[in-house]
């Protein structure tokens, strides 16, 4: 049986991975990257993102970006997004920041309310992309 190529991918314009998971990992399959959940911490610091939804919301798609660029990527390449809110009530907030990152067709995605998130944290979003 072939064994698929995988890579990890790491930025260190992003934060560091928090627990057992790579930022990202690339997969020749036309090279599919699977990118872990970020949360809006500051990679300089490492310390979560002051401010309301749309602060933190900013800071992980940037930390998206991030990633996707060290994996050789950029938003154009994102096929599949998960967002992940503490509070529903925030998603026209969050969707406000999130489409100015995607030009043209924006990709699919799911969004769902959870109870809590890692650090106190408002929202996450894990993506897929290819190239």
């Amino acid at each position: 049986m072939r064994r698929m190529a995988r890579k990890a991918i790491h930025s260190d314009q992003a934060p560091k991975a928090i627990g057992p998971y790579s930022q990202a990992v690339q997969v020749d399959a036309g090279k599919m990257t699977f990118l872990s959940g970020q949360i809006p911490l500051d990679p300089a610091t490492m310390e979560m993102v002051q401010g309301d939804v749309v602060a933190q919301a900013e800071r992980v798609m940037e930390n998206l970006k991030a990633v996707l660029a060290a994996s050789g990527l950029d938003f154009s390449h994102v096929v599949r997004c998960t967002i992940f809110l503490t509070d529903l009530g925030d998603f026209a907030r969050v969707n406000e920041v999130y489409g100015r990152y995607f030009t043209g067709a924006p990709p699919a995605r799911a969004t769902v309310q959870v109870s809590a998130l890692p650090r106190g944290s408002k929202v996450e979003i894990d993506a897929i992309a290819v190239s």
